[in-house]
């Protein structure tokens, strides 16, 4: 038996409860949980946000922590190792996404392990999910690289940021400021959007040359917008912002259905788009950009006994940028 927070139905509060965890599989390791990220998403699934969440569950898919067990047949770890999992924790191998490399996309129903939530002392992952952490990442700092990281990264390299590309992204909270870190790593001229100016020095500090809000921003003024935020409604101000051929990708996922009009998509031959987390191959890639510019979130390591509180926080938008728990202290 060991420890983890549990959603016990829509809209609870987490609570400690006991739980099992499988011996690992012949392909599967198993790893002790150093620190998992609170993400904007495992609110919306504590509340059932998207209509499709189960409980009980034990949330958390930004985890990073050491192996302690392994398979049989598991070659790509050894007991003690350090590794990061995010929210790929399964695929089927077989349809046309994961034979793309695209797992995150996979149409073959190889979803998650049953042992999986990171709010726990101990998950077990299959060996190709659980990707080596590199020495000079912070462990702490790191565990939201594996989402809020990894999904900025997908998006930027998607979409060709880099020297000559004026980036937008829009909501400087857990997402965006690693988004902005990462477009300007990239050689992209990175502005960020926001509702009020009370985070614009910290938008310059993390590589932000412009900060606007949406209705001061000029028309026409990026190639780019990745938005982040999960509460706009309406994508005609900031489709306004976009020049002739540029992308509006939306990294936030609103609970509510969007107003989008057509017009500004014609007039300007602009894009409307979505995107998730990346796959196995741009998670390692991510990490190892991210050991070689320095990047990590700016993160909040929170106990066990004030995870209660974490999701109220997350509403209130009253984090700075990430809120990381310490499993250790379950």
């Amino acid at each position: 038996m060991i420890k983890a927070l549990s959603v016990p139905r829509a809209g609870a509060p987490l609570q400690p409860v006991g739980i099992t965890r499988r011996e690992p599989g012949p392909a599967e390791i198993t790893v002790d949980v150093a620190y998992a990220g609170v993400c904007h998403s495992d609110l919306h699934m504590a509340r059932n946000d998207w209509g499709y969440a189960t409980y009980p569950t034990v949330l958390g898919h930004e985890v990073t922590g050491l192996v302690s067990a392994v398979g049989t047949d598991v070659t790509a770890h050894t007991i003690g190792d350090r590794v990061a999992v995010g929210m790929l924790l399964g695929s089927c191998g077989i349809c046309p996404s994961c034979r793309a490399g695209r797992e995150q996309y996979c149409t073959g129903g190889g979803g998650a392990p049953a042992d999986a939530g990171g709010f726990s002392e101990r998950i077990v992952i299959g060996q190709d999910f659980a990707l080596s952490l590199p020495a000079s990442l912070d462990m702490a700092a790191a565990a939201p690289l594996m989402c809020a990281g990894i999904t900025m990264f997908s998006a930027l390299r998607e979409w060709n940021a880099g020297p000559g590309v004026r980036v937008a992204v829009a909501g400087l909270g857990g997402l965006g400021h690693l988004g902005v870190k990462l477009a300007a790593a990239m050689g992209a001229q990175v502005s960020v959007l926001s509702r009020s100016r009370a985070r614009e020095d910290d938008a310059r500090r993390f590589g932000a040359s412009g900060f606007h809000t949406v209705a001061g921003a000029p028309a026409g003024a990026f190639d780019l917008i990745i938005s982040t935020v999960s509460a706009v409604t309406d994508l005609a101000p900031m489709l306004s912002l976009l020049d002739v051929d540029g992308t509006l990708v939306m990294a936030g996922a609103p609970a509510t259905p969007l107003s989008v009009p057509v017009g500004p998509l014609i007039t300007g031959r602009r894009r409307l788009a979505g995107t998730s987390i990346g796959s196995l191959r741009e998670a390692r890639e991510m990490l190892g950009f991210c050991a070689t510019h320095g990047i990590t979130a700016e993160v909040e390591i929170i106990e066990a006994d004030r995870m209660g509180t974490a999701f109220a926080r997350l509403d209130a938008a009253d984090v700075r940028y990430r809120l990381v728990l310490d499993a250790a202290t379950l």
